[in-house]
């Protein structure tokens, strides 16, 4: 059986590595080979990921195909042997950092079974924004046996064509970090998306994954919809250490208003004591303030010290997110961009710049170092100004009785729903009443009334009753056979390159301006258009740790020396 085949090898992988599993580790092992869904909740760093793929490998794991008759070409039959698994599982992050991590710790059991024979190969592929358009092509060719993507881009999967033969082969859909997506509306968009797999394959088994949740019961039927599953949580021994950072002279510490670097001397002696550690700001432009002020404060930290946020390039990321598993930094400072999952194993401590805002955040934040069972994690909390200090100390309370605020699915987001339909409507058609039932099953439009359903319909169709005029918003019309779809080309391309709920605002990318005076330096990453717009060629603005002087602005390309 493939299962005793893959329980075989990886239990000599957990022997070699010095590795026992947890109870609740084992309980989504069962569960998951049950057929059952449901929902795992333990503390960051327990062994999470492992818990639900190494019961995804026990579970859908198939024997190689036999060898063909003696007639056939030998190539034919070796071809068959080696033949990847289909698209089986789909692990859905809520960031593009964690989804590139996450493929990495994926990989390691794949490798651990490329070596069994009998088995068929597994393969792990990424799809983000991030993602190639080689790597596109390749993935449209042929799927992975296991795709970590993000909700945006699985709604791009569903607005194909050919949607429902790609991805009906799903068995098993992980969400990870279902807080992070819970209580906005991405987390509706991705319960769209699952009820939609569910019509394809009804026997689709779905996990959420998360640390920091306080109403689990009502997270669990959210993620689910109409589908009953188990809620597994894991306590494993995890000491968390919460302290503050007090200025050296309260009576002149500001009331409000500040971005905290009155606190700069205190928050270096910090970072010098210890090996390496994540400054978290709540925002990139104080991140980059922060990151500037250290390095003045500290040249020889120059190389050891690196700022991550989501404005900059792919490159630029992944290069910090690899020095800090690596252990060649000092520390970081950033954004929520290194929020969620991401296993910087060196990373021994976390200081938060400003409040968290909330006690998921801070034990979320907190978790980023001591990113392993029986590890500590340490989180020190830097006020800004006098009224942060008694935050700090609410904050500390609240997480250590355990109380972590419940995160709510928002309720019936129309806009929503109207995205889903058009996507609905490019990845093969729909038949409306079909779809109604569909959409009822998730927890977001579960009471969903037919009125709003016949909204949303003529929204699609003509633009409701205000924008029936304008032709753009005759996005979906019904075929002879009452199917609807979207048949203008050009609509398609729009809906496609626009899909998601993250709001902001227009971005141009920043490159630099190369020698010789001419376009094609490197990239550096992208700025909000409207900051832009306000400056003349030949001022200074601060990014990626840079003091830039602006070139001049060309075809959404900032250009920069």
């Amino acid at each position: 059986m493939p299962a005793a085949l893959v329980k075989q090898a990886l239990d000599g992988w957990f022997v070699e590595r010095g590795w026992k599993p947890f109870p609740f580790q084992k309980a989504v092992w069962a569960a998951v080979g049950g057929g059952e869904s449901g929902l795992l909740h333990a503390t960051t760093g327990a062994g999470k990921t492992y818990a639900v793929w190494i019961a995804a490998l026990m579970a859908f794991s198939s024997l190689a195909e036999a060898k063909t008759s003696d007639d056939a070409p030998k190539t034919r039959a070796k071809s068959a042997v080696n033949q990847p698994q289909r698209l089986t599982v789909l692990w859905i992050t809520p960031m593009r950092a964690l989804a590139f991590d996450t493929v990495r710790a994926l990989q390691v059991p794949i490798e651990v079974l490329a070596a069994q024979r009998g088995l068929q190969p597994w393969t792990a592929g990424l799809r983000t924004g991030d993602t190639s358009s080689t790597e596109r092509s390749a993935q449209a060719r042929r799927l992975p046996s296991v795709l970590v993507t993000t909700p945006e881009s699985l709604s791009v999967m569903l607005a194909r064509a050919d949607a429902s033969e790609t991805l009906s082969s799903v068995r098993l859909v992980v969400v990870d970090e279902w807080h992070e997506l819970l209580g906005n509306k991405r987390g509706v968009q991705t319960q769209l998306a699952l009820a939609r797999l569910k019509a394809w394959n009804p026997t689709l088994c779905t996990w959420g994954m998360s640390a920091t949740l306080g109403n689990l019961d009502e997270a669990m039927n959210t993620l689910l919809g109409a589908t009953t599953g188990v809620l597994v949580e894991g306590a494993t021994p995890k000491k968390l250490v919460i302290d503050t950072l007090l200025p050296s002279q309260t009576q002149r510490f500001p009331w409000a208003g500040h971005l905290g670097l009155a606190m700069l001397p205190q928050v270096i002696a910090e970072i010098d004591s210890s090996s390496t550690c994540l400054v978290f700001t709540n925002t990139r432009s104080q991140s980059e303030l922060w990151f500037k002020a250290i390095l003045e404060a500290r040249p020889d930290w120059a190389g050891v010290l690196a700022l991550h946020h989501g404005s900059l390039d792919r490159s630029v990321r992944e290069w910090v997110e690899g020095a800090l598993k690596s252990g060649q930094l000092k520390a970081a400072v950033c954004t929520s961009s290194l929020d969620l999952g991401v296993d910087f194993l060196p990373v021994e401590r976390v200081l938060q710049i400003g409040s968290t805002k909330g006690v998921a955040r801070l034990l979320q934040r907190a978790g980023r170092s001591g990113h392993a069972p029986g590890r500590p994690s340490r989180i020190t909390l830097v006020p800004t100004h006098s009224l942060e200090l008694v935050e700090a100390a609410a904050a500390r309370a609240a997480a250590e009785a355990g109380l972590v605020e419940a995160r709510l699915t928002p309720h019936q987001p129309l806009d929503v729903l109207v995205q889903h339909l058009v996507t609905v409507a490019l990845g093969g058609g729909f038949v409306p009443e079909a779809l109604y039932a569909e959409v009822r099953q998730t927890a977001a439009f579960a009471d969903l009334t037919p009125d709003a359903w016949q909204w949303c319909l003529d929204f699609v169709r003509q633009g409701g009753p205000t924008l029936a005029i304008y032709p753009d918003f005759q996005r979906v019309s019904p075929d002879d056979l009452g199917i609807w779809r979207v048949c203008d080309a050009r609509l398609a391309r729009r809906h496609r390159l626009n899909i998601g709920t993250i709001s902001s605002d227009a971005s141009m990318a920043v490159q630099f301006w190369s020698a010789g005076g001419q376009a094609g330096g490197a990239r550096l990453g992208s700025i909000e258009e409207n900051f832009i717009a306000r400056l003349k060629p030949g001022e200074c603005f601060q990014f990626a740790g840079r003091v830039l002087e602006l070139v001049r602005v060309h075809q959404m390309t900032v250009f920069v020396k």
